[in-house]
């Protein structure tokens, strides 16, 4: 077994999550706090390389793979984790952050993990670490956190049923890129796409992740899909399936961000529509492509934190969730719309994250000269802006006032906020400190005269078609009913209505079979019954006659044959 395995960072974030679970007060904040920047300098003492040696079963496990983009995951995840527990000091659940780490952890685990194996146990690490941060987030959370739970596990089965038989057909245990040819592929593509997200199982993020506490959803916007993305990223670069897969997840989560009334489900939505892009790029599969899937996920978890931060901050304030519900708290919290402000913006705005990493996958859908996949790709970063940027920002900070009684946000809750944008502004600056960790050599500027204009173009453009449609938006709010309708609501009234229908029938067969039980022993009961005609008592002479002529018809039949 290898020394470096004593430092993986992975095993540390656990540990030290279960541990938090057993402290309070000011050294849980400090574990919290010190955990995060201690596993990214563990990794960093790393060389490149696998490390391995573990047995299991007739396997050697190569548990940790050191390599640029592994790294890189596990770096934002690690950056996620302590700005995470920054934001959350105030949070009360003794749960949330504890199992937030392992949940982290997990996820860092599964980044650097060498096999397939090694992957599929922190992938159900991640499931139940996850599950517990919702479940932290009260009593409502509980029906939706076993939901999630259940696809989840649903996708681990579907998932492990694939490394099976991708191992059991000669399959290298390492991971790596893999054909789209055979059962056993197709499983592991459909066991990544369900914690991506995708169709028919995108619904998870927006009814679980908004449950969550206000905290804890800002946790869980950063592992689950974007770990997904990883995998999908060392899987099936390339896999032209994926395109369509990615624009259609785009194009969903962002029709269903339009009309959302709830702040966090618009954002949930937006998830979706943001992991979609990614896996598009990931179809793409050129180096170009794959350097802006790795840079843009990097991006999405900070910008996307930064808004639910905003969000979370509101909903501790006033209580209030849905648009409807919120407006005018620009004069109550000037400082936590200002960071509102700039996550939108951070979304594509120039010196923003966004905006360098979402045009390395343009470029490289423009290179491969993808017309329509370029064109859809730009429809979707100007419509999430307007949907989870512009709606968010203006309907919950500068819509109609409705008088709520609310504050600034806490220290805490700001210096989360701040640390976000810092680093979104950091990035977007001088965009070599995100590309010099990309998986391949990179040679691009995205600081073209061209590029800066037609971008501010667009977000101008999509800025003046918000507020001429404002009115049609705020009448169109509301909830549509999303695919987990089927299996949430129509399947269980199906099952109602066929267990009621069938118990009908059984229960007519039933009573059938108990008339003719009875009529049996009753009719044994007349023969046979302490009254039967069995049952008499005989004369002798009688028993006689009847046995001598049961011996005559014996000796005929003898004589006769």
């Amino acid at each position: 077994m290898d020394a470096e395995l004593l430092h993986h960072p992975a095993i540390w974030l656990i540990l030290g999550g279960i541990v938090m679970g057993f402290l309070r007060g000011a050294p849980r904040v400090l574990l919290s706090l010190s955990l995060p920047l201690v596993a990214a300098w563990l990794l960093w003492q790393i060389p490149e390389g696998i490390y391995g040696g573990v047995p299991f079963l007739d396997y050697l496990l190569d548990v940790l793979q050191v390599d640029r983009l592994g790294r890189l995951f596990a770096l934002v995840f690690m950056l996620a984790l302590f700005v995470g527990s920054v934001y959350a000091m105030g949070q009360r659940s003794r749960l949330e952050v504890p199992a937030a780490f392992v949940y982290g952890g997990a996820a860092v685990g599964a980044v650097l993990a060498g096999d397939w194996i090694t992957l599929f146990l922190f992938w159900e690490l991640m499931a139940i670490g996850s599950t517990l941060v919702i479940w932290a987030g009260g009593r409502e959370a509980y029906p939706a956190a076993m939901r999630y739970l259940m696809v989840h596990l649903f996708g681990g089965v579907v998932f492990m049923a694939g490394i099976t038989a991708h191992l059991v057909g000669g399959g290298s245990l390492s991971i790596e890129p893999l054909a789209l040819e055979g059962v056993a592929h197709w499983l592991i593509l459909a066991g990544v796409l369900i914690n991506a997200g995708a169709f028919p199982f995108w619904s998870w993020i927006p009814d679980a992740y908004p449950r969550a506490s206000w905290s804890g959803m800002v946790f869980l916007s950063a592992f689950t899909t974007k770990t997904a993305v990883y995998v999908l990223m060392r899987s099936f670069p390339g896999a032209e399936v994926l395109i369509p897969i990615g624009l259609l997840m785009a194009g969903y989560g962002l029709i269903y961000a339009l009309i959302e009334n709830t702040a966090r489900r618009v954002l949930a939505y937006a998830i979706v529509n943001q992991v979609g892009f990614m896996i598009a790029g990931i179809g793409i599969g050129t180096e170009m492509a794959l350097n802006g899937v790795a840079a843009h996920a990097f991006a999405h978890i900070v910008y996307k934190a930064l808004l639910l931060m905003a969000i979370g901050a509101v909903i501790v304030q006033t209580g209030k969730r849905d648009c409807t519900d919120l407006g005018g708290l620009a004069r109550q919290m000037p400082v936590t719309t200002g960071f509102a402000i700039f996550g939108a913006l951070a979304m594509s705005a120039p010196l923003t994250a966004g905006f360098i990493t979402k045009s390395l996958v343009l470029q490289a859908a423009a290179d491969a000269h993808l017309t329509w996949v370029w064109l859809a790709m730009m429809v979707i970063a100007a419509g999430v802006f307007l949907a989870a940027g512009l709606k968010v920002v203006v309907f919950v900070f500068f819509g109609e006032s409705r008088d709520l009684d609310a504050e600034e946000a806490p220290p805490s809750q700001r210096w989360g906020m701040r640390l976000l944008a810092l680093t979104s502004l950091a990035v977007g600056c001088y965009p070599p400190l995100l590309y010099d960790l990309l998986p391949y050599p990179i040679d691009y500027q995205p600081y073209t005269g061209s590029h800066v204009v037609f971008q501010l173009q667009l977000l101008l453009a999509t800025t003046v078609v918000f507020f001429l449609l404002r009115g049609h938006l705020v009448k169109m709010l509301g909830s549509l009913i999303d695919i987990d309708w089927f299996y949430r609501t129509l399947g269980p009234r199906w099952v109602k209505v066929m267990v009621y229908g069938v118990s009908i029938e059984i229960r007519e067969v039933v009573l059938v079979l108990m008339r003719g039980i009875a009529n049996l022993l009753g009719s044994l009961r007349r023969h046979y019954g302490t009254r039967g005609v069995l049952a008499r008592t005989w004369p002798s002479g009688s028993m006689v006659m009847w046995v001598a002529l049961l011996l005559m018809m014996y000796l005929a039949l003898f004589y006769l044959s």
